[in-house]
């Protein structure tokens, strides 16, 4: 069976209309949402880009694979499943954006990355591994077009694209590289036109591999397809029609907008929102007119890729490979969306931005329905590999997934009791942002810790405060409750750290 994995960068799970959004319209993410299992508590293992997306690839957690924050490269020599796929006779390809190597200028210059933007726009390649250096394999994958980069602020492969498309476009794009400041924009106003934005690059990269394959260019291999877009992340700037499809004055604002205030009082976030870390782009303070309008555009961002989703899903049936193609969706992370008057990411205990969506569709086997069942990212890579037959003793070692395919004959299953959500944060050297978080998401509750805050946390009643007011950590009638919970954190905390390196004689 072939494989075409769908991904989009920072989407919260509640940014579809199938997932009952009453403003975006998501139709083509709808309609796939109708033919498989759509679950309602899926979590990422880490609410970042770079230490969720090599989780995906190996199964194992940031403390394993050693992409604990981002700007850390995922080591080579780490086992994965893409490498598994082609020992078996998968054909690996790639479009859009991977992040499993680092984008901005290393610390210490003897550092490579295959996805520094610097060195991507450079006028002389040198010894960096990018342009005609590009490393292939890259991580497993045999073929790959890769974008680094988000909104309208891209290098990678794209820039050859872009370059054969516009090269006025082409040249202004390398211009924004000479100030790194324009990655930190919420909203940008350098103009792209649809056919040359980042989402239509993936969308017909992602088609012209499809049709090759059904033309029998890869002979009798089946495929896995890690098609992923960059989108809705910010800077935000979707394109044509897409940029004025949502009005500012038509979003809602989240019922927990107002609860700023109390944030100042929390003993890990108000320090960090008096000094925001990152050049405001973690844990950042917003207005009611910046998060209409980042939410707008968000959504027009989002509507453009449904599109997208709608055209390669549709190339999947018109070349016939829809039949023996197992498709999945889902995102690296969350956005808090105004949520206790934030926007964007970073170390906090709030649902935004650790939920993600997730729907799966397995040809012949899928029961479509919604499933409640508590699964985390871990377990995608875990469970594609059983789908896909192929024994244990050929995956990746050590990997820390529950196999949910349980889940996807019958949705009413469950797999798993709870979720653990880690979080490494390093910015800089030892700051401004050097911290250490994890979360324990149960069906009923989600509890919080943090790394040098002694004798506190956040216990949240996930059905009765969906909204995350009420702070039940020092509530009498929770204590229990808080104890179970902190021993089942105190476990899985121990049975998921790494075992390396192995022993190797009896004495």
């Amino acid at each position: 069976m072939n494989v075409l994995f769908i991904m989009t960068d920072q989407h919260r799970a509640d940014h579809m209309s199938c997932s009952g959004n009453p403003i975006l319209k998501t139709p083509n993410l709808d309609k796939f949402a109708s033919e498989c299992v759509r679950f309602t508590n899926a979590f990422c293992t880490s609410p970042m880009c770079m230490p969720n997306r090599a989780t995906l690839l190996t199964g194992v957690y940031p403390n394993v694979h050693g992409v604990r924050s981002n700007g850390i490269n995922l080591p080579l020599d780490i086992p994965i499943i893409t490498q598994t796929l082609v020992k078996k006779g998968w054909y690996t390809v790639s479009i859009g954006k991977t992040h499993f190597n680092f984008w901005t200028p290393p610390y210490v210059k003897i550092d490579k990355s295959a996805e520094c933007w610097g060195d991507w726009v450079a006028e002389e390649v040198g010894d960096n591994p990018v342009r005609e250096n590009f490393p292939i394999p890259y991580y497993g994958f045999e073929e790959a077009e890769m974008i680094t980069g988000h909104g309208n602020f891209f290098t990678g492969h794209y820039l050859d694209w872009l370059e054969e498309k516009s090269p006025i476009h082409a040249k202004e794009m390398k211009e924004r590289f000479k100030e790194l400041n324009n990655f930190f924009l919420i909203f940008s106003d350098f103009d792209l036109p649809e056919e040359l934005y980042n989402t239509t690059y993936v969308t017909e990269r992602t088609i012209a591999f499809l049709e090759r394959y059904a033309k029998g260019d890869y002979g009798n291999k089946p495929f896995f397809l890690h098609c992923s877009f960059p989108d809705p992340h910010y800077p935000l700037c979707p394109p044509g029609r897409y940029k004025d499809i949502y009005k500012p004055d038509e979003v809602e604002l989240p019922k927990s907008f107002n609860d700023m205030k109390n944030l100042y009082n929390h003993p890990f976030l108000g320090p960090n929102l008096i000094t925001p870390p990152f050049r405001g782009a973690l844990i950042r303070e917003t207005t009611e007119e910046e998060t209409r309008k980042f939410i707008a555009l968000t959504y027009g961002s989002i509507a453009m890729i449904d599109h997208s989703i709608g055209l390669i899903l549709a190339s999947l049936e018109k070349l016939g490979l829809a039949d023996n193609t197992m498709v999945i969706y889902t995102s690296d992370h969350g956005d808090f969306m105004g949520d206790h008057g934030m926007i964007l990411k970073g170390p906090a205990p709030f649902n935004g931005v650790l939920q993600v969506p997730l729907m799966w569709k397995v040809p012949g086997m899928t029961k479509p329905g919604v499933a409640d069942s508590l699964v985390s990212s871990i377990d995608i890579p875990k469970t594609i590999l059983n789908l896909l037959k192929i024994r244990e003793r050929y995956h990746p070692p050590d990997m820390r997934g529950v196999d949910i395919s349980p889940v996807l004959q019958d949705p009413n299953k469950k797999v798993r009791d709870y979720c653990l959500i880690v979080e490494d944060e390093e910015v800089g050297p030892k700051g401004p942002l050097y911290c250490r978080l994890n979360h324990l998401v149960t069906d009923d509750y989600k509890l919080t810790v943090y790394e040098g805050v002694k004798g506190y946390g956040d216990l949240y009643d996930r059905k009765n405060d969906p909204d995350e007011l009420n702070n039940l950590w020092d509530n009498q009638k929770f204590k229990d409750v808080k104890i179970d919970l902190l021993d089942k954190l105190i476990q899985e905390n121990l049975r998921v750290q790494s075992r390396y390196p192995k022993r190797v004689s009896g004495v």
